[in-house]
């Protein structure tokens, strides 16, 4: 196979740094869009500035020149000195003459100081040099001379703090304050709108564990209170029809087991060959397992009392009841594991993989039950030398009334076994999985959670 890309493999990455909660989703976006409009306008603001302030700076800096060089020209020889003095300490103006020796600094080339310094040449003559430092003394230097025939030229210097803008730190600062204040207030924002929507998806999780949450708080902004009443409203609705098809199908279940009564007592009773009587009873019996099923799968268990069960025990009364009906199961218990669960929630779910694997196994093949543990979970592995299952089909047959079209099919049965044990082990925090066996036949894995995430078992379960 060709290797990926590298651009593919760029994409990728990029997809993967993305957030996938919705709040970090908007807060992301929200932080792109403010920094890229504070940029926007910083350069908005720095282009339509930066010319007017040239301006204003380069009439100034003439100004300072034509002065210092006017008070220069009329000033007497022996006042120049204490004139060059109260410059410098009343205006901050130094005043130098220029040497060839000179060490200069140029200014940097920005756009700010190119508009400025071809102002100030424009005015004041071609010859005009500048610099940022003269013998190492920091400023902004402007070369003059007395009179444009004059040979010699001096230096002023102005205070760097009268032309220099302001560092790019200084105004990434303070936009950094405003920005981390504008983003303050888009995640508090943002979270509010968040807040909702996670009770609403913890509440929406409950339900799908078959729980009945406790009813949101429609508060907060409209569109969020209408979502939260309207998830209030299907969850009351769910809580009443699951109540109306639990009491539906235990009348049922009830109602039907009687007549089946009489059935049985008639086919005793019957004239009937005893072959013909056999295979009666033997249809009444699936009857009935499967009414029972029915039963099974409309139970909440919420009568039931939570409290840690000890699976080598309950395995190992299992044990003593198939070895009484003379059904050939080993068990392998080799130390005790306890759960936090509801003893005959379990109980069923284990007879049910153990009475599926009898139905298709052949009749010389024991079923091998097996308790093993990890850190996390307790594992019940119930082996059979069966037809199996096609792992395409393993999820399909895990749903209420499903049963597998080939010679593992259940043609009497209702199709509710696997569905019982899979909701049983969600109860339990953990999982079915039907696997191949190795050499032949169904590896049926039950997974048991040692430790509870749950509060409490739901106390309602949905069809």
């Amino acid at each position: 196979m060709a290797p990926a890309s590298p651009v593919r493999s760029r994409a990728w990455s990029w997809r993967s740094l993305w957030p996938r909660t919705l709040l970090w989703q908007i807060f992301v976006v929200v932080t792109i869009v403010m920094v890229i409009s504070s940029v926007v306008w910083y350069q908005i603001f720095r282009h339509f500035e930066q010319e007017p302030r040239a301006r204003d700076l380069a009439q100034m800096v003439v100004s300072v020149v034509n002065l210092t060089r006017t008070a220069l020209i009329n000033a007497e020889a022996s006042r120049r000195r204490g004139l060059l003095i109260d410059l410098a300490a009343l205006e901050g103006i130094r005043i130098y003459p220029a040497e060839p020796s000179d060490v200069l600094t140029p200014l940097p080339r920005t756009r700010a100081m190119t508009l400025l310094t071809s102002r100030v040449r424009n005015d004041l003559g071609e010859g005009t040099r500048f610099a940022s430092s003269w013998e190492g003394l920091e400023g902004f230097w402007v070369s003059f001379r007395l009179d444009p025939q004059d040979p010699d030229e001096f230096w002023v210097m102005l205070p760097a703090d009268r032309v220099v803008r302001p560092r790019a730190v200084d105004w990434l600062g303070w936009a950094g304050v405003a920005l981390g204040l504008s983003l303050a207030a888009a995640y508090v924002i943002v979270s509010r709108v968040n807040r909702p929507l996670r009770n609403i998806a913890s509440a929406a999780r409950a339900v799908g564990r078959g729980e009945t949450p406790a009813p949101l708080t429609e508060e907060g902004p409209a569109d969020v209170a209408e979502v939260a009443r309207a998830f209030n409203q299907m969850a009351g609705d769910l809580a009443s029809l699951d109540a109306d098809r639990r009491l539906i199908l235990a009348g049922v279940s009830h109602d039907l087991r009687t007549p089946l009564a009489r059935l049985r007592l008639g086919v005793e009773l019957s004239s009937s060959s005893e072959e013909d009587r056999d295979a009666m009873g033997a249809d009444i019996d699936e009857m009935d397992r499967i009414i029972g099923q029915f039963v099974d799968f409309a139970r909440d268990g919420h009568s039931e009392t939570r409290k840690n069960v000890d699976l080598a025990e309950m395995l190992a009364d299992l044990d003593a009841h198939y070895e009484r009906l003379g059904k050939s199961v080993r068990f392998r218990i080799p130390e005790p594991v306890e759960v936090p669960g509801r003893p005959l929630g379990l109980r069923r779910a284990v007879t049910n993989l153990i009475d599926n694997a009898l139905r298709y196994a052949p009749g010389d093949e024991p079923i091998d039950v097996l308790l093993t543990h990890t850190p996390e979970h307790a594992l019940i592995e119930v082996l059979d030398r069966g037809p199996g299952i096609p792992p395409d089909q393993v999820e399909r047959l895990k749903r209420p009334f499903t049963r597998l079209e080939t010679a593992r099919t259940d043609v009497k049965g209702s199709g509710l076994g696997l569905a019982i044990v899979d909701r049983i082990a969600r109860w339990h925090d953990g999982g079915l999985a039907l696997m191949p066996r190795e050499g032949g036949g169904l590896r049926a894995v039950l997974r048991l959670a040692v430790r509870s995430q749950a509060p409490d078992f739901p106390s309602k379960m949905p069809l």
